[in-house]
Parts: C-alpha cells; structure tokens; sequence
C-alpha cells in the first residue's frame, strides 16, 4: 500500500531538484506581465537591451565587481562554454580538476586536437581534487560547487605566472559567498540558484581574461563564430548577444537577481543557502540510517546535500515514495549510482520548506514496509 505522507508533514513547494530547479512564483508573473510587450520583441532594440544591460547590472553588483572586470554572456548554457573555453581562451594547456561529472566534462572540452592534454586531477567521489602549479599550463579549472556529488571548492586564485584560473560556477552562483578577484572568468549557467531557465551562459571576467581572450581571436587560430568569446565580449558591451537570446531565461534572471539583491546580496543568500544544508547534514548526522556523503564537513555543498542511507533503506524507493506525495527531484545523480538522496537547497528553497522535507523523509523511512 503506497505511503500517504500527512499533508502537515508535506512542504508548501515540493521541488528540490538540482536543475532545472525552483523558479518562484513571483518570477512567473512579473515574465507574465511583459507577455506581450517583450516577449517576440526584436532583439536588437531597446526593449531588450535593457532588459541585458539590467542582467548585467545585476549580475555585476550580485558579485561585488570591480570596476575593470566585466560580465560577458553568450547562448548555449555551459556546456556550449566549455567548447568555447577550448577554442578561446586556454592557449596550450589546462589543468583540470575533477570531483565529479561536471568537471569531467570540461576536462574532455580542453582534451580539443589542437591543446595540449590537459593535465587532470581527480578526486575519488564524495572528496574533492587540489590544483597543482605544473609548468606550461595556462588555464586552472574547477567547479565551484560539484552538483552531482554536493562537493564544494574553494576558490583561490592559482599564483601561477600569466595562467587564468576559471571557475565553474553553475550550481554556485547566487548561492555561495565568494571573492570575485580570486578568479579570472567565473561562468555559469542560470536555472539553479538563480532561478532561471537554460540557453545562455554568463561570466564574469577580469582584464587578463579578455586580454587572452582577444590575443588568441587575433592568433589565427580557427574559432567558430557561435563558440567566439571575443564575439561574445564585444556583443555583450552592446548589450546583446551574437544571435537570438533566450529572453524568458533574461526575465526570470532578471526577476531572481533583483529579488536576491534586494534582499542583502550574495552574503544573504549564502546565509539562507548554508542554514538550509546544515539542516539536512545534522538530521543526517544524528540519524541510525543516513550519512552525509561528503564524509569532510569543510568540502560539503551549501546548495547541494547529498545523502547516503545504509542497506536497511532503499532510497529510491523513499524518493519514489516523496514523489508520489508532490516532492520531486530528490533521487541522486544518475551516473553516481548511490544508494542517496540528492537535495537542492538553492536560494529559491524555503528554509521551512526544508525541515518540512525532513519531516517527510522520516516519516517515510518510519512506515516504509510497516
């Protein structure tokens, strides 16, 4: 007989995936409001450039900017920027740390015919890998936040005379504390924390990205237009990208970043984020059946809390159960192939709806099989 979780146990908002993840409802109805002034407007006029220069703005005062950095976007999400990054902006070598399926997939990006091959550090799942100065690497790269494992990096600039570090960030921004200086390109994608949808991918980036930036597009080297970031830094300082953008994504972020900054910035969602995961590790700490995956406290996701469950519990079973009673997304990565839950707790994410989820969870784990 299915499990029927009481409806006081229940969260208002049942969605706790790690992307696409929670939009808030008020986003929805401020992109309602300009269905029919903005939406199938022409990109090129001032209606959306605005609505970019307003991205921009936000974007730069959510990180704390300085004034010579910039935000630069283009379309594609980050998957398309790993290509770019490869065509663009790693001149010989990269370094590339692995602490999951996200840093993975960049290290096969600079793994391109005509770079060196990178020299990749991989941690064992659940732990995280460390940047090491090697000599002709010019491109440091880790994510900020690993989402399919709830591993979280430090970010440190790597002192290594004229190399970039460059952060993945997409699963991160908005939702972790940080210094910007300590990087040279921080990019991500919009539809975690930020509260957006797909197809475009944004960056922040400081005066030696773009000077390397425009010194390979001046190299000769062969780039695709669509991959170009010197296309995407000239366009963006237009307030526009090279082809049609995806204005429902700019909407929604737009909504999200004026929401989050009105609110006290990136210390404040951190706060929010942090308190919400220290929530679930310290049920999970106390609990007979389940473990933080992430076994180092310091190296734990604030965004993204990964649960582990010994034998006794199937957790697919138990996610099975949650979203049969309207909480969703909570199975592990797909590829991790753990016995886990695998919670967001982005920005978006209630706090109460949080220990709610708790709640849920013990509730099924007491009447599972009874």
């Amino acid at each position: 007989m299915a499990i029927e979780i009481p409806r006081e146990l229940l969260p208002v908002d049942g969605r706790f995936g790690c992307g696409p993840s929670k939009i808030r409802p008020e986003q929805v109805t401020a992109l309602a409001a300009v269905g029919t002034s903005l939406l199938g407007t022409s990109h090129r006029q001032a209606p959306v450039k605005n609505l970019v220069r307003s991205v921009r703005e936000g974007l730069a005062d959510l990180f704390r900017l300085p004034d010579d950095y910039e935000i630069i976007l283009g379309n594609g999400g980050s998957t398309a920027f790993w290509d770019a990054a490869a065509f663009g902006l790693i001149e010989n070598r990269a370094q590339n740390l692995v602490s999951g399926e996200f840093g993975g997939k960049f290290a096969k990006a600079a793994a391109a015919p005509w770079l060196q091959a990178p020299d990749v550090r991989s941690a064992e799942p659940g732990s995280r890998a460390e940047a090491e100065i090697v000599d002709g690497v010019d491109v440091y790269a880790w994510p900020h936040n690993e989402t399919s494992t709830g591993v979280a990096s430090p970010i440190s600039r790597v002192a290594a005379d004229g190399a970039l570090t460059v952060i993945d960030a997409t699963s991160a921004a908005g939702g972790i504390d940080f210094d910007v200086t300590e990087t040279d390109v921080y990019y991500f994608a919009a539809q975690k924390n930020l509260g957006s949808d797909g197809g475009l991918w944004f960056a922040a980036v400081s005066p030696a990205a773009i000077e390397r930036i425009e010194r390979i597009a001046a190299s000769g080297r062969y780039i695709p237009e669509f991959l170009s970031l010197k296309n995407a830094v000239d366009n963006s300082r237009l307030e526009q990208t090279l082809n049609t953008p995806a204005l429902t994504t700019l909407h929604l972020l737009d909504s999200q970043l004026q929401w989050i900054n009105g609110n006290g910035g990136l210390a404040w969602a951190a706060a929010r984020t942090s308190g919400s995961s220290q929530e679930l590790y310290r049920w999970a700490e106390a609990s007979a059946v389940a473990t933080p995956f992430v076994t180092a406290a310091a190296d734990r996701s604030p965004v993204v809390a990964t649960i582990d469950f010994d034998e006794s519990v199937d957790a697919a079973a138990v996610a099975k159960t949650l979203r049969a009673n309207g909480i969703v997304d909570t199975e592990p990565y797909r590829r991790l192939g753990r016995n886990q839950l695998r919670i967001a707790t982005f920005v978006s994410i209630e706090p109460d709806d949080v220990r709610q989820l708790i709640r849920s969870i013990d509730y099924v784990l007491e009447h599972q099989g009874a």
